[in-house]
């Protein structure tokens, strides 16, 4: 069978997963929340102002940035607790550790460990660079 359209049989597969569908939601939830949006674009804008004080070297007025620094971090705190971004995090992570132990499978696939048997947790630390542990992958 053809590799190329194996990966894409996956990738469909992916997009049926249940953690898959949860980050979705989340994600469409957090573009209809015009609470969040104004207080991302705030954070924008703040970092952007950060950016071209910094610019300026030494010339940059370090009042400015602490303002910027203090600003940015008081909206910061109120995107991270709005609950839209907190449920899109967590659907995230879970997406983000699915894809982890998925490459990981073929990862110790390709380093001929058994594709009906190899664990990716239970090589815990592996980078895919089989010389950074000393171990070739069996």
């Amino acid at each position: 069978m053809d590799l190329e359209k194996m990966a894409r049989e996956l990738g469909a597969a992916i997009q049926k997963d249940e953690r898959y569908l949860n980050y979705v939601k989340a994600r469409e939830t957090n573009e209809a929340d015009t609470e969040l949006n104004d207080l991302i674009g705030k954070i924008q804008l703040i970092h952007s102002s950060y950016q071209h004080e910094a610019a300026k070297g030494d010339e940059a007025n370090s009042q400015k940035l602490d303002a910027y620094d203090k600003e940015f971090n008081e909206v910061y705190t109120q995107v991270m607790s709005n609950k839209n971004m907190q449920a899109f995090e967590k659907a995230r992570q879970e997406v983000d550790e699915m894809m982890k132990y998925l490459t990981g499978i073929l990862t110790l696939c390709v380093c001929g460990e058994d594709p009906e048997t190899c664990d990716p947790n239970a090589h815990a630390g592996c980078n895919g660079n089989c010389s950074s542990c000393g171990s070739d992958c069996h």
